[in-house]
């Protein structure tokens, strides 16, 4: 019970504190929430580079580890894929449905974008869900240290799903709740991850890789791409790098 508390902490608050921030702030600059972003990168960098890689090797052996690191970043290309499929069959649609309703008349792709950043987020916690609830169950420590991590991560992707749907039309409030609700998914990957520690340690192993696998796939494909072109700016490695040493030395608490 205790697991699955902790990773409600870290999708619902965290997710939830995010579009908390968003809604205070008003509107954030895309350079600032970018360099934001690449800072929780580098954090998740950590985490699966200081904690979830090297516990793999140590359960299954570097065999095991690999096909977790590689089935998790396929698992994460096939749904990305899929999500670019529905979007791009629905896009017309969509911006024609918002365009009829007064409430989001304000800027419907701004919309789109908050709707379609607020699922593909949503999913990406499923994954962050089964490392904590595995690593909980395996050792409360190392859940613990990547609860802090990953909640790092969560605070500025709550910014930005709460920011394009605020201006988009819909009322700060509606969005707290939406980026709040967005952090289920945390909670239903923990539930996975518990059980999965009680089948053998090559299916734990599995899980700590795939989860690793498709946090760096998220990091590398997107999140660093789209904010270095955003930002055209080197301050966006800064950032990065700077994530990669506060995941290091949280990570260190665990040691």
């Amino acid at each position: 019970m205790e697991i699955l508390l902790l990773t409600a902490m870290v999708g619902i608050i965290g997710m939830g504190l995010g579009g908390l921030i968003a809604a205070l702030l008003g509107n954030v600059s895309p350079k600032t929430m970018c360099w934001m972003l690449s800072f929780a990168g580098g954090v998740m960098i950590s985490i699966v580079g200081f904690e979830l890689i090297p516990e793999s090797i140590e359960l299954g052996g570097i065999v095991v580890t690999v096909l977790g690191l590689v089935l998790g970043a396929v698992i994460v290309m096939v749904f990305h894929r899929l999500l670019d499929w529905m979007t791009s069959k629905t896009g017309d649609d969509l911006d024609v449905h918002i365009a009829q309703d007064n409430k989001f008349i304000d800027n419907p792709r701004l919309l789109k974008s908050g709707m379609i950043m607020l699922v593909a987020i949503s999913l990406h916690n499923l994954p962050e869900g089964i490392a904590i609830g595995a690593a909980g169950i395996h050792d409360i420590r190392l859940g613990v240290v990547l609860a802090i991590i990953i909640m790092l991560h969560c605070i500025p992707e709550g910014m930005v799903i709460a920011a394009p749907l605020i201006g988009g039309g819909i009322s700060k409030t509606k969005a707290v709740i939406l980026t709040t609700l967005s952090g289920v998914p945390t909670i239903i990957g923990g539930a996975v991850g518990m059980f999965i520690v009680g089948i053998s340690d090559t299916a734990l192993a599995l899980a700590f890789a795939g989860a690793g696998g498709a946090m760096l796939c998220v990091v590398f494909g997107e999140i660093f791409p789209q904010s270095y072109t955003i930002t055209k700016s080197r301050f966006t490695i800064i950032t990065a790098l700077g994530g990669i040493i506060v995941g290091l030395l949280i990570t260190a608490l665990h040691y």
